[in-house]
């Protein structure tokens, strides 16, 4: 094989790579950071869990357009991730909101504040809590396939229901 085509086959992999690398960070783009863009705020709880400031009494038949994206990961400590979204315009204040499954299992978000667009990813594991990551402190996965997970208001109306795969 003569230099002329070693060099063209290079060429044309270094094309391929950068387009298969480049569809594929559009993709991760289009499908995955979307959903967190918006910059959430987390800020410190009471030693408690409770909320250091009184919270608004929310009517049952009040909507607001908070969603369960997903429950990723199913059985997979590591990987259980459940993905919580805000869709109304403003402000949504999440202290003391709960997350359920069918087995009794609870998470109460601490003190934090999600934005028109903004999400959470709560995680079954232990972990540092970020503005775009929360930790359950689990040591074994909660959720399993065909399980309902449910979310709550502090006034404990639901507010969202999300089915795992």
């Amino acid at each position: 094989m003569d230099r002329r085509k070693l060099y063209l086959y290079l060429l044309l992999n270094v094309f391929v790579s950068a387009c298969v690398t480049g569809a594929v960070l559009f993709w991760y783009d289009r499908n995955y950071r979307a959903s967190l863009a918006p910059v959430q705020q987390v800020v410190a709880s009471s030693g408690n869990g409770l909320s250091a400031q009184p919270f608004e009494t929310l009517s049952p038949d009040t909507e607001i357009p908070v969603e369960i994206v997903s429950v990723v990961g199913a059985g997979t400590l590591g990987a259980e991730v459940v993905l919580v979204r805000y869709l109304g315009e403003g402000e949504l204040e999440l202290a003391n909101w709960q997350i359920k499954d069918e087995d009794g299992n609870t998470f109460t978000f601490p003190k934090l504040t999600l934005y028109t667009g903004g999400a959470v990813q709560v995680h079954t594991s232990s972990g540092t809590d970020t503005i775009v990551d929360l930790f359950i402190g689990r040591r074994e996965p909660i959720w399993e396939s065909g399980e309902v997970s449910k979310l709550f208001d502090p006034q404990n109306n639901l507010r969202a229901i999300y089915r795992v795969p």
